[in-house]
């Protein structure tokens, strides 16, 4: 009988340079970078042997999942260990509410899984596409002002560290480290295991309406409070705000909106206006105009959380989001306003297609948490490409972070943003706490990518080093 070598085991788990798969490119097909190897471990021993031959070769191992950042998080010119394979639930604790589930799993299947159970998450993003790996080193967000973000549902990590070590961190064994890689960005360990938090399952009840901007930041306070999960779609191109409030029920089950309405004209037409918004500026504030009025109608749904909590992400698109505190949302919004009634007065000026996204979150002890030690209002926007093909973008971000950076704002970390070490430690206390845990448990940097480099250590690094042409 033959043993396998270490070498055999990471040549069978290493994807071929000639395959596809061997360049990484994100959801948004922003970024793209061709690692010099991509490994797809089965198991934790098998991460161990890619750790170690890492360090050997003096490279960088960047641990990924499914590539949804749009930004270079992810990137990486050297080792690549994609733990997608990483995707099975472990151990279940009905009683307890409590699941040990591996990273790499994504959400889309961990909701199924829990759903064997009779279990859910108790609060999700828009999407559940990312792996839970992601979701916890970034510190991604539902809505709900009484909801922190995703990551503070963890009770523990189990992580192989840079050394080769494995070590379980929670907020009473490891407490600086656990804090640290609840919004980590993948620099303080490979998380192997995640214990999380879990409720009953349960329904959703979504009443969407709509209102104007003016009526909506009137009832701003009031209204962000009227219900557990809360969340908006400002219009700039009709200042109207689509709403949707949503609360647990046990009201039956409501239909979603009909195929035709959803497929045909929300997704194929809408793509082709946008389309149009490429080449002729004022169809692009038709297309806000027609989205705006796809939402004037009442809608109410009912449904399994999961389904509620996400929506349709639809096409490829440039985006961006950052956190501002609660305190300031409503003068933030109305200097949002008003720079978009400048622009839609110019000729010339910036016609954004998409809404304005806004949803909230309560406070958290998280350190690099865009909500650590706030209420907070998330302000998203977005560039769609249609099929696929760039739009302008550079100029109507620009002028975004400038707003919301003025508001004490913080970039959502799987986004990409333009701050250093001396612009983060002035928004995060803990800041240098992370980073003397992040080189106490890394001190040579074996999983300082790109993107940690230049935002975190401060190095002369593009932000442009793996972006496509656009």
């Amino acid at each position: 009988m033959t043993t396998a070598t270490t070498d055999d085991i990471l040549l069978a788990r290493t994807v071929p340079s000639s395959s596809p798969r061997a360049d990484y490119i994100n959801w948004g097909l922003a970024f793209r970078c061709r690692p010099l190897a991509i490994f797809e471990p089965e198991n934790e021993h098998e991460c161990e042997l890619v750790l170690a031959h890492a360090r050997r070769e003096g490279r960088v191992l960047r641990a990924v999942g499914v590539g949804h950042s749009p930004s270079d998080l992810g990137c990486t010119g050297d080792f690549m260990l994609r733990m997608t394979k990483m995707n099975k639930v472990l151990e279940v604790d009905q009683e307890k509410l409590v699941a040990v589930i591996q990273a790499g799993i994504t959400l889309t299947d961990l909701h199924a899984e829990l759903g064997k159970y009779g279990l859910a998450m108790r609060n999700l993003g828009s999407i559940s596409d990312q792996t839970l790996g992601g979701i916890v080193t970034t510190a991604s967000h539902g809505s709900g002002i009484s909801f922190p973000v995703m990551s503070a549902d963890i009770a523990a990590l189990t992580l192989l560290l840079a050394d080769g070590s494995r070590v379980s961190c929670s907020r009473t064994e490891h407490t600086d480290l656990f804090l640290a890689t609840l919004c980590g960005l993948g620099c303080t360990g490979i998380i192997l295991t995640v214990t999380l938090n879990v409720e009953r399952a349960f329904r959703l009840k979504d009443v969407q309406f709509s209102r104007p901007f003016q009526d909506f930041i009137d009832n701003f306070d009031e209204f962000i409070h009227s219900a557990e999960h809360v969340r908006c779609w400002w219009i700039a191109a009709s200042h109207q705000v689509k709403c949707s409030v949503v609360n647990r029920t046990l009201e039956a089950k409501r239909p979603p909106v009909p195929w035709f309405w959803r497929s045909l004209v929300a997704y194929h037409l809408v793509q082709a206006m946008l389309f149009v918004g490429r080449y002729y500026q004022y169809a692009n504030t038709l297309t806000g105009r027609f989205v705006a009025w796809l939402g004037t109608a009442k809608v109410t749904l009912v449904d399994d959380s999961h389904t509620i909590f996400n929506v349709e992400c639809r096409y490829p698109q440039h985006t961006t989001e950052w956190a501002v505190p609660l305190k300031n949302a409503k003068a933030c919004l109305w200097e949002l306003h008003d720079w978009m009634d400048r622009e839609a007065a110019d000729p010339k000026g910036i016609r954004p297609h998409f809404p304005f996204e806004l949803r909230f979150s309560a406070p958290d002890d998280i350190w690099l948490s865009p909500s650590y030690g706030q209420e907070t209002c998330w302000i998203g926007i977005a560039q769609y490409r249609p099929y696929g093909l760039n739009v302008p973008y550079r100029r109507f971000f620009a002028g975004y972070e400038a707003i919301v950076a003025r508001h004490g704002g913080r970039p959502h970390w799987a986004k990409a943003h333009h701050l250093k070490p001396e612009d983060l430690r002035k928004l995060y206390p803990h800041f240098d706490d992370f980073m003397r845990v992040m080189r106490e448990v890394d001190p040579s940097g074996v999983f300082a990518n790109e993107y940690v480099k230049r935002h975190l250590l401060g190095e002369p690094i593009g932000a442009r080093v793996f972006k496509e042409r656009a």
